[in-house]
């Protein structure tokens, strides 16, 4: 696995948002085109109902354009069976023996991203296996998460050794600057925009602000 880029090459390109969506569908449609009018996105995470494959893969299937037709690409948390089906770009899976499972499905015409990494370890074992990209913070099923010192951390240890794009995960806005600062590709962003007051787009607005902030200060 080759490592980052040495003084004499060009500086890493500017980090960019990728935006993990609610499960619930109503309204999503709608909060997607505001929250993708709003700002520069690369991709986005959808999350499906809990309910059968037909409904996931129209549930799918009716915002893909919505995300697509922006230039983002439509990644589906789990289910990479689906992901075809559904015209997504790719799926995000949790753990190695997850990604392993998802990459004949896959590869090589879609993207496998791959997160819920137990240790630095783990993460190099994901970009030896094929992932296109690795995540750094995201909550797991009970919505706990490791310290934020700990995700920036790794973030930057990443980014210093290796090719692979990483995602550092923002439980908030305030974590997005320093995420893009310690070396993230993308920064992600979920609930923190989603249930923002003011409004999804306001919110990926202000994230995408925070990422210009990181990029000048760097």
């Amino acid at each position: 696995m080759s490592s980052r880029a040495t003084p004499a090459e060009p500086a890493r390109r500017a980090p960019r948002l990728y935006l993990v969506t609610p499960r619930e569908a109503a309204g999503l449609a709608d909060e997607l085109a505001q929250a993708l009018g709003a700002a520069d996105v690369a991709a986005v995470l959808l999350r499906l109902p809990a309910s059968d494959d037909r409904d996931r893969v129209n549930h799918a299937k009716a915002l893909a354009p919505t995300v697509q037709d922006k230039g983002a690409a439509l990644l589906i948390d789990g289910h990479p069976e689906l992901a075809a089906r559904a015209g997504a770009d790719g799926a995000h899976l949790s753990g190695i023996a997850a990604l392993k499972d998802a990459l004949a499905t896959l590869k090589p015409a879609r993207i496998a991203g791959c997160g819920g990494f137990a240790s630095r370890h783990d993460a190099m074992l994901a970009a030896e296996a094929g992932a296109d990209y690795v995540m750094f913070g995201e909550p797991d099923a009970g919505g706990r998460r490791p310290a934020f010192a700990a995700i920036a951390e790794r973030v930057a240890w990443w980014a210093e050794v290796f090719e692979i794009p990483c995602v550092g995960f923002a439980g908030s806005l305030d974590e997005v600057e320093a995420l893009a600062a310690a070396g993230a590709d993308f920064v992600a962003v979920g609930d923190c925009v989603f249930a923002d007051g003011r409004g999804c787009a306001a919110a990926v607005e202000d994230a995408a602000r925070r990422l210009t902030a990181a990029e000048t200060i760097a």
